[in-house]
């Protein structure tokens, strides 16, 4: 992939972009320079949404479509569902994945256990989603280990890391760089096996919040200093 590639603003398709943490993501991109869709498994609720999301940033930011077009009119797709969600979404947009970047949010948690590790049958969702689509496809994870609850304000400086793992370099360092668009600083992790460990920190996380009485404890990486 070329630097002239990376260089050209992109669309990104937010996929579940109706949820928290998918449309706080979608606006942060979307103020800063990125075509953003939000998809929805329902036209109308990607539709509604994006009116709501719009009407809050003051003016025509985002568009809404079906995940299917969304996934279609996308040079990267963004994956923020349900667990329970995530191989069916998978399947509805396969088709229109071929040669993209596929950056997934997903983390594996069993309601009503949350605040326990949960591995699934293929160690990671990141994993399952790459075994599910293929080579021809790039599964990226990250974002799974920051709150919603510190992205919804587009304005708010998030006070931790991302974890970015992948198998792919140049990859890797576009989807660092949408880290930095969201305003948060990006970490590469490793290769996508790391995902196993980065999506189990999730509940360890949700447990932390509901024990310390907090919202929102986020992953910090120290002893390094980055441009």
């Amino acid at each position: 992939m070329s630097d002239e590639k990376i260089a050209k603003i992109k669309t990104l398709a937010v996929l579940g972009g109706t949820g928290k943490e998918g449309s706080a993501l979608a606006k942060r991109w979307a103020l800063n320079g990125y075509r953003v869709i939000i998809g929805s498994r329902s036209l109308e609720k990607a539709r509604d949404g994006v009116a709501e999301m719009n009407a809050e940033l003051g003016g025509d930011y985002l568009t809404g479509l079906a995940n299917e077009e969304a996934a279609r009119a996308a040079d990267i797709v963004v994956l923020s569902v349900p667990y329970s969600a995530h191989k069916d979404t998978l399947n509805s947009v396969r088709p229109h994945l071929a040669g993209k970047i596929v950056v997934d949010l997903t983390v594996p948690l069993q309601p009503p256990a949350v605040r326990t590790v949960h591995v699934p049958e293929g160690k990671s969702a990141c994993l399952e989603a790459q075994a599910l689509l293929g080579d021809d496809v790039t599964v990226i994870a990250a974002f799974q280990n920051v709150s919603a609850e510190k992205l919804k304000d587009p304005a708010y400086e998030v006070d931790c890391d991302v974890l970015v793992c992948g198998n792919a370099e140049v990859a890797k360092a576009e989807v660092i760089e949408l880290v930095r668009a969201a305003g948060m600083r990006g970490i590469d992790a490793g290769p996508l096996a790391n995902a196993v460990a980065v999506e189990a920190l999730t509940p360890v996380l949700l447990y932390i919040n509901k024990k310390y009485s907090v919202k929102g404890a986020g992953v910090r990486i120290t002893g390094i200093a980055l441009q």
